[in-house]
C-alpha cells in the first residue's frame, strides 16, 4: 500500500498551499564523538537514524547520497572520530492507509524505477485534511499496487517533490527505495532541470533576470509564503526567470527553481511586483495594470473566469536516470485553460499596435 509522506514543516497549510517545488527529503548532518571507535558507516547511521532501514542507508550510499568529510564513500568505510556525515533520504513515511482510486493518469513515462506524471490543476498531490480522496497518491496507490513488496513487506514507491494543487505540469515519481533516494540527492544538489510557464503581471524591462531571497511563512498569514530579502527567516531561494512574450499588461516567463521552496515562484514574483495572473492567494486575481473599468475590465474578468487559477505550469523536468546513468527530460504541453488564456492575451496585444 503507497503511503504518503509525513507532515513537513508546512504541514497546517491547506492542502492546496503546501506544495510548489516542494521536495520531499531528509538532510542530516552528523558529527562522530571524539570517543567513537571504528565503525562501519553503514552500521554507524542505522544507530544513529531513527525511521531508518539498513537497506535504505545502503541505498543512499550507492546513490553518493551520503558524504564523510564532502567526500562519497563506501558502506565499509570506517568512521572515525570526529567524522562529519551528511545524508539526504526520502522521507519516510506518515503512519495511516491510503485508499487507492482507479484514476485516469496522465502518465508520459514509466519503467521499473520511475514514472513521469502530468499533474492536471485541481488535483491536490497527496491526502492531507479535507482531501483523503482523488489526490495523485490515491491514484498511484491504485496503478502500483501490483508492485513487489519491500523486505517489511510495504510498497514504498512515492514523491520525491509536489506541486500546488491549482498549477498542473510533471512530477516524476520514484518506484523504488533505490530511485527515491537517487532522485532526491539531484533535488538537494540542484542538478534536476526544472522549467515553469508563467503568466505574470505588468511589464520587464529586462529580458531575464534572477529573485534572489528567503522564503518562509508569513508572520500575517500562515497559508500565505513570504520573502525575506535579508534572510532573517525563512530559507534560502533563488528563481531564474526569462521573458518569452510581452502582451502589454501582462509577461509570459519561463521560469527556473535554483531552489525548491513552498510557492516559490509564485511568492518571488510577487514580491518584484509581478503576480502571477489570477493567482488568489498572492493578489493576481485582481486587474494589476491597465484600467480597472470599460471594455478591458470586461476582458481581464473574461480571462480571469476562463482559467480561474494561477497560471503556472511545470512544464520540463530533466535529470540522471537513477539506474542507466542517463540524462532524460520530459516536456508538457500548456494545458487547455492556460492555452486559451494565452490566446485571448495574444490577440488583446494585436488589437493594441
Amino acid at each position: 500500500m503507497l503511503l504518503p509522506p509525513p507532515a513537513s514543516p508546512d504541514s497546517d497549510l491547506e492542502p492546496d498551499d503546501a506544495g510548489e517545488g516542494d521536495e520531499l527529503y531528509e538532510h542530516h548532518r552528523i558529527v562522530a564523538d571524539r570517543g567513537q571507535e571504528l565503525l562501519r558507516l553503514d552500521k554507524f547511521l542505522l544507530n544513529r537514524l531513527a525511521n531508518a532501514s539498513r537497506t535504505k542507508i545502503q541505498d543512499a550510499i550507492r546513490a553518493e547520497a551520503v558524504q564523510v568529510n564532502g567526500h562519497v564513500t563506501k558502506s565499509n568505510y570506517r568512521v572515525r572520530p570526529a567524522d562529519v556525515i551528511t545524508i539526504t533520504l526520502p522521507e519516510p513515511p506518515r503512519t495511516g492507509k491510503v485508499e487507492p482510486q482507479k484514476m485516469n493518469l496522465d502518465i508520459r513515462y514509466e519503467d521499473a524505477d520511475l514514472l513521469i506524471v502530468n499533474k492536471p490543476a485541481g488535483m491536490v498531490v497527496h491526502p492531507a485534511y479535507g482531501n483523503w480522496e482523488g489526490t495523485l497518491v490515491n491514484g498511484l496507490a491504485y496503478h502500483l499496487e501490483n508492485l513487489p513488496t519491500g523486505r517489511n513487506g510495504e510498497i514504498r514507491p512515492g514523491l520525491v517533490h509536489r506541486i500546488d494543487k491549482d498549477t498542473s505540469g510533471l512530477l516524476v515519481i520514484g518506484k523504488t527505495e533505490w530511485a527515491m533516494t537517487h532522485l532526491s540527492q539531484q533535488f538537494f544538489h540542484h542538478t534536476i532541470e526544472r522549467s515553469y510557464l508563467a503568466l505574470a503581471w505588468g511589464k520587464f524591462d529586462d529580458d531575464a533576470g534572477t529573485v534572489r531571497g528567503h522564503i518562509g511563512r508569513s508572520l500575517r498569514d500562515r497559508k500565505v509564503q513570504a520573502v525575506y530579502p535579508d534572510g532573517e527567516q525563512g530559507k534560502h531561494a533563488v528563481t531564474h526567470y526569462r521573458v518569452l512574450a510581452r502582451y502589454g499588461p501582462v509577461s509570459l516567463l519561463e521560469c527556473r527553481l535554483e531552489t525548491g521552496r513552498t510557492h516559490q515562484i509564485r511568492a518571488h514574483m510577487q514580491h518584484i511586483g509581478h503576480p502571477l495572473f489570477s493567482d488568489a492567494t498572492y493578489g493576481g486575481d485582481r486587474i494589476r495594470v491597465g484600467p480597472a473599468s470599460g471594455a478591458y475590465k470586461a476582458f481581464v474578468e473574461q480571462c480571469f473566469a476562463r482559467m480561474p487559477r494561477q497560471a503556472l505550469h511545470a512544464r520540463s523536468l530533466g535529470f540522471v536516470h537513477p539506474s542507466t546513468g542517463e540524462r532524460i527530460y520530459f516536456e508538457a504541453e500548456l494545458p487547455e485553460d492556460f492555452a486559451a488564456v494565452l490566446a485571448k492575451w495574444e490577440a488583446w496585444a494585436v488589437t493594441q499596435e
